[in-house]
Protein backbone atom coordinates (compact mmCIF):
# COMPACT_ATOMS: atom_id res chain seq x y z
CA UNK A 1 0.00 0.00 0.00
CA UNK A 2 1.64 3.64 -0.99
CA UNK A 3 2.71 5.61 1.87
CA UNK A 4 0.72 8.59 0.65
CA UNK A 5 -2.35 7.19 -1.23
CA UNK A 6 -4.42 9.75 -3.07
CA UNK A 7 -2.86 12.38 -2.31
CA UNK A 8 -3.38 15.57 -4.46
CA UNK A 9 -0.71 17.32 -2.85
CA UNK A 10 2.11 15.39 -3.25
CA UNK A 11 4.81 17.05 -5.39
CA UNK A 12 3.83 14.19 -8.23
CA UNK A 13 1.04 12.43 -8.91
CA UNK A 14 0.81 9.53 -11.90
CA UNK A 15 -2.38 9.48 -13.69
CA UNK A 16 -3.00 5.63 -13.20
CA UNK A 17 -5.49 5.27 -16.35
CA UNK A 18 -2.48 6.82 -18.47
CA UNK A 19 0.31 4.40 -16.85
CA UNK A 20 1.41 1.77 -18.86
CA UNK A 21 1.14 -1.52 -16.34
CA UNK A 22 5.41 -2.77 -15.79
CA UNK A 23 6.98 0.79 -17.41
CA UNK A 24 9.47 1.62 -14.89
CA UNK A 25 11.14 4.58 -16.92
CA UNK A 26 10.16 7.34 -13.89
CA UNK A 27 10.52 4.92 -11.49
CA UNK A 28 13.77 4.81 -13.22
CA UNK A 29 14.82 7.99 -13.84
CA UNK A 30 14.16 9.68 -9.92
CA UNK A 31 17.89 10.53 -8.13
CA UNK A 32 15.30 10.24 -4.85
CA UNK A 33 13.86 6.60 -5.50
CA UNK A 34 10.46 8.36 -4.46
CA UNK A 35 8.43 6.85 -6.82
CA UNK A 36 7.87 3.05 -7.00
CA UNK A 37 5.49 0.33 -8.98
CA UNK A 38 2.52 -1.14 -6.70
CA UNK A 39 2.87 -4.33 -6.90
CA UNK A 40 -1.17 -4.77 -7.12
CA UNK A 41 -2.03 -2.54 -10.04
CA UNK A 42 1.69 -2.45 -11.41
CA UNK A 43 1.43 1.26 -11.77
CA UNK A 44 3.87 4.08 -10.65
CA UNK A 45 3.15 5.84 -7.42
CA UNK A 46 5.04 8.24 -5.64
CA UNK A 47 5.81 6.49 -2.25
CA UNK A 48 7.72 9.31 -0.16
CA UNK A 49 6.50 12.61 0.02
CA UNK A 50 10.03 14.11 -1.56
CA UNK A 51 10.74 15.54 -4.62
CA UNK A 52 14.01 18.23 -6.07
CA UNK A 53 11.24 19.29 -8.75
CA UNK A 54 14.30 17.91 -11.53
CA UNK A 55 11.72 16.84 -14.08
CA UNK A 56 12.88 13.69 -15.44
CA UNK A 57 10.21 11.42 -14.73
CA UNK A 58 7.69 13.84 -16.14
CA UNK A 59 9.92 14.00 -19.39
CA UNK A 60 10.77 9.99 -19.73
CA UNK A 61 6.86 8.89 -19.27
CA UNK A 62 5.99 8.01 -22.87
CA UNK A 63 1.80 8.67 -21.83
CA UNK A 64 2.16 11.91 -20.26
CA UNK A 65 1.20 9.91 -16.89
CA UNK A 66 3.33 11.92 -14.95
CA UNK A 67 2.63 15.16 -13.25
CA UNK A 68 5.21 17.55 -11.29
CA UNK A 69 3.21 19.59 -9.04
CA UNK A 70 5.98 22.80 -8.20
CA UNK A 71 5.07 25.25 -6.07
CA UNK A 72 5.03 28.59 -6.83
CA UNK A 73 7.93 30.04 -6.08
CA UNK A 74 9.71 27.26 -7.58
CA UNK A 75 8.18 28.30 -11.27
Amino acid sequence: MPLVPNRVDVPVTIDESKCLDGCRLCVDMCPLDSLAIDPDTDKAYMHVDECWYCGPCAARCPTGAVTINMPYLLR
